[in-house]
């Protein structure tokens, strides 16, 4: 059987027992066995790809920040964030909708999982904006775009994932995706202004009750300085400063805001614990796909393709690279897309010239964009079952949503400096910057 013919093979295999209810893991692992079968390969070298694809010190970090999310969700300590950003923008047109957004920017920074952002913006905001007469539809429709945010801005899982197996700076995609999260966040905000519903009105907070939330929301807001702050200091890797984010909850946030919560600990690990195997067995899968499609020489025939027609021009490949997302994002989760077409991207990036970290940080935003978009829509689904209104409902009122996303891909390919600036201005070296020979200022290729 030829290789094309086996990719085939693999590829509905992996779709025809996904979309039949198979978990997303257990159907690509069938693909690649069933691939394996028509290979020399042998069977047990297939299941060593498997523990190779997770046997990276940098996925540390993942099981880390995901429990950083669920110790600040369990133990309650998000209503004060909530109150600062209530405090903050609560007056403007569009209220609670407001609120939420500049929230979920807020826990973004702590969380890491557009998944986790959906389950506490739900559980927080969904009942009050049901009261002031916001309809369902948008607000699933609020709450699974501004879920994406988490993709973006540290502590990303998405960027881990993407830079440990890319082998790309995770402190540069780190910084690299703050102003884009930040322009989602924006977009998101003045969508609300002006076409979301009015919400209800409230008085512009003192500078007395600005200063109290600031005060009360001071000592959780430590969580992303610290995570960052180590990070670009050099004091920690992305594992070690997770786990010194978890060490300072266990031992100042909890016991400082809700001591009581303490005997819930060991309930908290063990969830935390079942979570972290989702997207860990995904990896694993994905990353024998994608070895198999390596193999089988796939990533050479798309790097033909796209040669094809775009040659090597960089703004060419990455909107074609960018489609290619949106279509796999439809279909298939963001942590698998990127491991299986890592070898494609790396093959495309490297021909054409551009910076890894901007092409990761375009990828990245466009499979966030994946999560509101059918017919898979991650967020949305989580969103309108949450929330109890139909995914058709909420899809419709997610459309004007699109423009923002669209618009920030687009800045984010025709001005490389939207992704590059703030990488090079605070930690050049994580975005291939060298010390001048001199000895002041950088170099940057």
């Amino acid at each position: 059987m030829s290789n094309a013919l086996i990719l085939a093979l693999m590829t509905f295999l992996f779709l025809f027992l996904g979309y039949s209810g198979v978990p997303v893991a257990f159907a690509l692992m069938a693909g690649v066995f069933v691939g394996t079968l028509f290979t020399p390969i042998s069977m047990p070298s297939i299941v060593g790809q498997l523990f190779n694809g997770i046997d990276t010190e940098q996925l540390m970090a993942i099981p880390f920040f995901l429990l950083v999310g669920e110790l600040m969700t369990s133990a309650n300590v998000v209503y004060r964030i909530i109150n600062l950003s209530q405090a903050m923008v609560g007056h403007v047109r569009g209220g609670l909708a407001q609120v939420l957004t500049v929230f979920s920017m807020f826990f973004s920074g702590m969380s890491g999982s557009s998944s986790a952002d959906v389950a506490v913006l739900t559980k927080t905001m969904a009942r009050p904006m049901a009261q002031e007469g916001y309809s369902p539809a948008f607000v699933a429709s609020l709450i699974a775009a501004a879920s994406t945010i988490a993709a973006l801005v540290p502590p990303s899982i998405m960027a881990v994932v993407y830079g440990a197996i890319g082998n790309v700076s995770i402190a540069g995609l780190f910084l690299g995706g703050v102003v884009p999260g930040f322009m989602i966040g924006i977009g998101l905000m003045i969508y609300c202004y002006f076409f979301g519903p009015v919400g209800f009105r409230r008085p512009r907070a003192s500078i007395g009750q600005f200063g109290t939330a600031a005060a009360q929301a001071a000592i959780p807001l430590m969580i992303p300085v610290i995570l960052l702050g180590g990070i670009l200091t050099g004091k920690f890797t992305p594992t070690e400063a997770g786990v010194v984010a978890v060490a300072y909850i266990l031992i100042v946030v909890i016991p400082l805001l809700n001591a009581g919560h303490l005997k819930h600990l060991p309930r908290d690990f063990v969830h935390a614990g079942l979570v972290c195997t989702l997207p860990l067995i995904t990896i694993a899968a994905a990353s024998a796909f994608g070895w198999m499609l390596a193999y089988l020489r796939g990533p050479i025939v798309v790097a033909q393709w796209f040669d094809a027609v775009a040659g090597t021009d960089p703004h060419r490949i990455m909107f074609l690279l960018v489609a290619l997302f949106v279509v796999v994002g439809d279909f298939i989760e963001p942590i698998p897309a990127i491991v299986i077409f890592m070898p494609v991207v790396n093959q495309l990036t490297d021909a054409s010239g551009i910076h890894p970290v901007h092409m990761g940080v375009v990828l990245i935003i466009t499979l966030a964009f994946g999560l509101i978009t059918p017919p898979y829509g991650l967020a949305l689904l989580m969103a309108s079952k949450f929330v109890n209104v139909t995914f058709g409902s909420a899809l419709k009122a997610s459309l004007p949503i699109y423009v923002i996303f669209l618009v920030t891909i687009a800045a984010a390919i025709f001005f490389p400096e939207v992704v590059l600036w703030l990488p090079r201005t605070l930690f050049p070296e994580s975005v291939g910057c060298f010390k001048a020979p001199e000895g002041t200022g950088y170099i940057c290729p």
